[in-house]
């Protein structure tokens, strides 16, 4: 029969490209090209993709990467999905990052993460999450990007493998499909490998991601019959003839797997690799998959099926002992099943145990009978607890069991959603939840489940989270407690959902029924605060009343308190009222601490707090806060909508002082991420406009007419109250492209929707300045009496930015010695304001009046310094010609 040891193979057939991509990546992130000199102007790192169907020899090629890599003094990250583990958050990313970090001290790696320790530490299993507001999804990939840039720098080169990449779960995937296309910006090779008909819908970005197959992955191809041959004399001799090869290569279809345990069928068998065997091959080669495999898993004994069953259900690295809790047997019985699977190429390891291959665990997992399969997870879920692996370790065991109305699988499931929402994994939380509440729990505790489902889906499915909080409060409620944080919960998603009025509402039924009187005035609070944002709130004028009266009783000695009084400075900064009395009620609000990052508390408040400040002419002062804000955020991981309205609206304070470049810059990273939160949203708004009327200061009009083309900047305009006011904004940009009536109309609907609601400030809002200007082309005595409207508004609020801006608009619609006085005046106010461009435009429009050079080379010089490229220009021209023309 000739020789027929089985050798260990470590030949790959047919996969010649795939390793010279591989060596390619390999040398050039080790500086070198593939002719051993340092390439020229190539990345250093790069994205390999190989796809193929289950056993075409994806794990064997991920092998030999790692081989290689490793060869060569790479730092090797290296994971595998896992068919059972698809539900568990980060298992993933875990796998890849906590070998790197995990087993050093605590101080030690706090001072290696730095301020992301507290973020990304939770969901690498680094360290308990911390009570408080989770991180947003955002911000948690920053910290995960970050982590993995440091390790890739630090212990450079790197080679990060991914094998099964369609078993992995939905937010490490997610988060290394964002991440893949930066390593070519880095000395990182990432290989990822996977079945492309088992790619899940959130991994579709691995599709197409950039890598070295120009846009597509490596296919990985069956063996032709030549390679098979080739593989069964290398395992069974070389006397193994063709008649023999070519039988194998037809059972198996060239499937590298198949052949593999084909060939190691025939070695057990004793057949003779010749023709006369060859007959024999079909019945080995179905044993090899599906029932085939089974029968012969069935053969080895019940101890060892009911062991193999067990370690299916565990899924990936399992421990001995804890599957043979799982399977109900002793030590000795299953130390022999273990043997046993062993020897017949089911299972491998010792002390943590794997299948041999990813195939052969779906097959036995899917043999498992269906009542058999759900009391093997129940057991799981007990064992892992019991084993001291927590909640989110029984979690995933308990979501393949049926509803039995057990408290202590509601108790798991709850608990297990609160470590994994605070981990960072909304959408994992909620899938727990959700199968809490089908188990289902005690009547007492309905409501809880629907509060915490409601706010697992918060910044996800806003939608859903009002259905759920709703469902919350039908039920029997025994703790107030409970039922006040589902009505604010309530009232906070109707509102970011741009449904302000339904969010008073609640409040306001609520309020009529609460007995205690702090928490009453917590609600009032709420109420005043989305009142306050609503575009449509019926009665502004009466709400202001109420809400003066409150606030001037209140000393600031609670965090509600101070809410209520920071409510009344922005009332006052809308309202007009002087200056003195907005910052007054500012700095009351301050006292005692207004954070931005509050339990259960929106950011609003501190925010229109920090802009009082602005538009009273101390922006110094609202930067300050800010930072402090910003800062607030960041230490909290939240880095979409709450990080995207910090950033536009400090853009938006550095317009009002007229940094237009440093503004530009703000309003188009918020602008990045809004576009992360959605189109449509506040934050989308709120950065559009800033943007927009940054350009127009710049002078780019076209371009910003272009970004409100692509964005649908225009009616309907949103139903909260923004800033810049959208529709106001909209009207300037349309009066700088020259659509004068379509401006008029535009900005006169602005006060008709404005006035009512006592909203005069032009300050916060100057539709009048720009309805003058529109006017000014067909009723200039119109316009006049619109812009000393403004400028007695103005007035009356007392900051100079305002007084000087609006003067300088009076001035535009003004002749003769009225235009040169209000000019002047302008010049003089906003000399004393922070509002450089505005008092750039001033002297330009001075200097051209008086023919007064040193007005126009001084605006030229604030212009130049502000950015604010066409009004240079301009100022250069009008200098040029008045220093040409004679005295």
């Amino acid at each position: 029969m000739g020789q027929r040891v089985l050798r260990s193979r470590r030949t790959l057939y047919e996969r010649d490209s795939e390793l010279a991509a591989v060596d390619e990546a390999l040398a050039e992130l080790a500086g070198l090209g593939t002719d051993g000199a340092a390439p020229a102007d190539r990345p250093l790192g790069a994205l390999l993709a190989f796809a193929g169907r289950a056993g075409i020899g994806k794990t064997t090629l991920l092998a030999e990467v790692r081989r290689r890599a490793a060869a060569q003094g790479c730092t090797v990250l290296s994971a595998r999905g896992g068919e059972q583990e698809q539900r568990v958050a980060f298992h993933v990313a875990r796998q890849l990052l906590q070998p790197r970090l995990a087993g050093a001290p605590e101080a030690e790696l706090r001072a290696s993460l730095g301020s992301w320790y507290d973020i990304v530490g939770p969901a690498l299993g680094l360290c308990a999450p911390t009570e408080g507001a989770p991180p947003d999804q955002q911000g948690l990939r920053d910290g995960l990007d970050w982590v993995l840039t440091h390790l890739a720098v630090r212990r450079a080169p790197m080679v990060l493998v991914l094998d099964d990449a369609h078993w992995a779960d939905p937010e490490s995937l997610g988060w290394l499909a964002a991440f893949a296309p930066r390593a070519e910006q880095l000395p990182l090779l990432v290989v990822v490998a996977y079945r492309p008909d088992e790619l899940p819908e959130h991994a579709d970005a691995f599709r197409g991601l950039p890598g070295r197959a120009g846009g597509r992955p490596h296919g990985l191809e069956p063996l032709s019959a030549g390679a098979v041959a080739d593989l069964v004399r290398e395992s069974l001799g070389a006397d193994a003839d063709d008649a023999f090869c070519h039988e194998c290569w037809a059972v198996t279809a060239g499937n590298p797997f198949e052949a593999v345990e084909l060939t190691a069928k025939v070695h057990d068998r004793g057949l003779d690799p010749t023709e006369d065997g060859a007959p024999l091959l079909r019945d080995l080669a179905a044993a090899v998959k599906g029932s085939g495999l089974i029968a012969r898993l069935e053969r080895l004994g019940p101890s060892a099926v009911r062991f193999a069953w067990a370690c299916a259900v565990l899924g990936t690295e399992i421990h001995p002992e804890l599957a043979a809790a799982v399977a109900g047997l002793g030590h000795e019985e299953a130390a022999d099943a273990a043997d046993a699977l062993r020897g017949g190429r089911i299972l491998t390891g010792a002390e943590t145990l794997e299948f041999v291959h990813p195939l052969i665990a779906t097959a036995v997992y899917r043999a498992i009978p269906p009542a058999t399969r759900v009391a093997l997870h129940g057991q799981a879920a007990w064992c892992v607890t019991d084993d001291g692996q927590g909640a989110t370790a029984a979690a995933r065991h308990l979501l393949e069991t049926h509803p039995e109305g057990d408290t202590w699988v509601v108790r798991q499931l709850r608990a297990a959603a609160g470590e994994t929402l605070r981990a960072g994994a909304p959408d994992t939380a909620r899938g727990y939840l959700a199968r809490a509440l089908r188990e289902p729990p005690p009547a007492k505790e309905r409501a809880a489940v629907l509060y915490e489902l409601g706010s697992a889906s918060l910044l996800t499915e806003p939608a859903t989270t009002v259905n759920h909080l709703r469902a919350a409060l039908q039920e029997p409620i025994a703790e107030p407690a409970l039922r006040q944080h589902i009505v604010y919960r309530l009232s906070q998603v109707l509102a970011h959902s741009d449904r302000l009025a339904e969010a008073s509402e609640t409040l306001a039924r609520e309020i009529r029924v609460t007995g205690d009187a702090r928490v009453r005035l917590r609600m009032c609070s709420e109420q005043f605060m989305w009142d306050a944002f609503r575009a449509d709130e019926p009665d502004h004028p009466s709400r202001s009343r109420r809400l003066a009266r409150l606030a001037d009783r209140l000393r600031g000695r609670d965090l509600t308190e101070r809410y209520v009084i920071g409510l009344r400075t922005w009332d006052a900064i809308q309202r007009g009222e002087p200056a003195d009395v907005a910052l007054h009620h500012a700095e009351r609000a301050l006292a005692g601490g207004l954070g931005w990052a509050e339990a259960d508390r929106g950011f609003e408040v501190p925010v229109l707090v920090a802009l009082a400040f602005m538009y009273a002419d101390r922006p110094d002062r609202t930067e300050e806060l800010f930072a402090a804000g910003i800062a607030d955020y960041e230490r909290q991981g939240w880095r979409g909508g709450h990080l995207s309205f910090a950033y536009t609206l400090l853009g938006y304070v550095r317009y009002r002082r007229g940094r237009l470049v440093e503004a530009e810059d703000l309003a188009r990273s918020g602008l990045r991420l809004a576009e992360r939160v959605g189109p449509g949203t506040p934050a989308h708004w709120y950065a559009l406009g800033t943007l927009i009327q940054t350009l127009l200061a710049r002078g780019r009009t076209d371009e910003a007419a272009r970004l409100a083309d692509d964005h649908a900047f225009r009616e309907p305009f949103p139903a909260a109250v923004v800033f810049p006011d959208a529709q106001t904004v909209h009207g300037e940009l349309l009066l700088a492209r020259g659509l004068v009536k379509d401006a008029a109309a535009e900005l006169a609907a602005a006060g008709r929707r404005l006035e009512p609601r006592g909203i005069r400030n032009p300050s916060w809002c100057p539709w009048q300045l720009h309805l003058a200007r529109a006017e000014a082309h067909d009723t200039p005595e119109r316009a006049r009496v619109t812009a000393l409207d403004a400028v007695t508004r103005a007035r009356r609020f007392g900051a100079p930015s305002a007084i000087g801006q609006a003067l300088r608009t009076a001035a535009e619609v003004s002749t003769g010695e009225d235009r040169l006085a209000c000019l002047r005046e302008a010049v003089a106010y906003l000399e004393r304001s922070p509002a450089a461009y505005e008092l750039a435009c001033a002297l330009v429009a001075l200097g051209t009046e008086d023919r007064d050079t040193a007005h126009l080379r001084r605006g030229l010089e604030i212009a130049r310094q502000c950015g604010a490229d066409k009004l240079a220009e301009t100022a250069q021209t009008k200098l040029a010609a008045t220093e040409a023309a004679p005295l």
